[in-house]
């Protein structure tokens, strides 16, 4: 069960009762956006138009990359930057055992093969040293992710890829506006991706975008996501329609004013429950000095030594009004379409993650009087 779905069965579970429900997943929409959509709907505009050049433009500033470009999702996003790189059969990239399914199966999609490393156990993120260990004749891309909106280790992942030749693309669907030594996620790589979704820390309900400073990539990429034409009707190449709507992208240019917003709320109630969660056996997310993450999940990890298994945690915040969701339950080499075996076991950092964490709301719409109830709920398992 997703996060959002999530909302909706605790708060079935909690209708005819006094209390509200804590939501895991809260988007976060006002009059602002709505009146931007109203005036796209007046217009007649409705599909690709200038809300869209105006919405990559401005992306592109914000995260200090060359281009921008705008697609209908963070699937369609990953995997137009792969098509632009050349990647095809044949062909190796190196992706995180632990993240969600579309980073790896996007590489599927063109036809090439996912490798999957491990993870660090304190961020989460891509370990380097497993990437080293992986790295192929075959390999061509390393997808490195922003998990749960911390970075990764930048420069230790760009030696590796200048070392092997590889390209680097940045999944960093959840890292709006996190920082590694004051630069934004998005910046680093050859190609970074970003998506949109509604739980997203900014949203355009669907939608991607694609970042690079490299114009040949965006040159390909813009026959990629629009059915290959040079122009009309003469298609070069085999392309998609990945185009993302002025309605979206006027959502997404509002978005992009309060996303500063927005995470500066997320990380100070990430703040608060560092602060006052005290559980033993209950582990707070870690940083890495010089980032600056965003939190678009607040993520905790359950030792042995935490008093209820994590299925018995769940019901009990359930049971007390608080939404929780599991990001991510299965590592990726488990995934059936992956076909590959479970034993022996690959990645056991990305197993035993899977087995432990669990996501808490940490969301822009959350007060401090539900934080403080939420941390004393959590504090009486003791």
């Amino acid at each position: 069960m997703n996060g959002y779905a999530f909302c909706i069965s605790i708060g079935n579970v909690l209708r005819g009762t006094s209390l509200d429900p804590i939501f895991v997943a809260r988007p976060s929409v006002g009059r602002e956006e709505i009146a931007a959509v109203t005036a796209v709907l007046e217009s007649g505009m409705l599909a690709a138009g200038s809300r869209v050049a105006e919405f990559e433009r401005e992306f592109a500033d914000n995260c200090g990359a060359s281009y921008a470009v705008a697609v209908n999702n963070g699937t369609a996003a990953l995997h137009a930057a792969l098509l632009a790189a050349g990647i095809g059969p044949g062909d190796e990239v190196i992706v995180p055992d632990f993240t969600f399914y579309a980073t790896a199966s996007s590489v599927l999609m063109c036809g090439a093969t996912p490798v999957f490393a491990d993870v660090d156990e304190r961020t989460f993120n891509i370990s380097p040293q497993e990437i080293e260990k992986r790295v192929t004749t075959k390999t061509k891309a390393v997808i490195a992710v922003h998990l749960f909106g911390l970075p990764f280790d930048v420069p230790a992942v760009q030696e590796i890829c200048r070392q092997h030749n590889l390209l680097l693309i940045e999944d960093a669907a959840q890292a709006h506006g996190a920082l590694l030594g004051g630069k934004m996620a998005g910046s680093f790589g050859d190609l970074a991706c970003f998506s949109f979704y509604a739980t997203k820390n900014m949203i355009t309900g669907e939608g991607g975008m694609v970042t690079t400073k490299d114009t040949a990539l965006y040159d390909r990429l813009r026959l990629v996501i629009n059915h290959g034409q040079s122009e009309k009707y003469i298609h070069t190449c085999l392309g998609y329609n990945y185009r993302m709507t002025d309605i979206a992208a006027a959502i997404g240019l509002v978005q992009l004013q309060r996303l500063p917003g927005f995470n500066e709320k997320r990380r100070k109630n990430a703040e608060y429950y560092n602060a006052h969660l005290s559980v033993k056996g209950l582990v707070t997310p870690f940083t890495p000095p010089g980032m600056q993450p965003v939190y678009h999940q607040y993520v905790i990890r359950l030792t042995r030594e935490f008093p209820m298994d994590r299925a018995a945690f769940m019901e009990y915040l359930k049971e007390n009004g608080i939404g929780s969701a599991i990001h991510y339950p299965i590592p990726l080499h488990r995934q059936p379409v992956f076909g590959l075996k479970n034993d022996p076991d690959p990645c056991p950092v990305a197993t035993r993650l899977a087995a432990s964490v669990l996501s808490l709301p940490v969301h822009p719409s959350l007060g401090e009087d539900q934080l403080a109830y939420i941390c004393e709920t959590i504090n009486r398992v003791n």
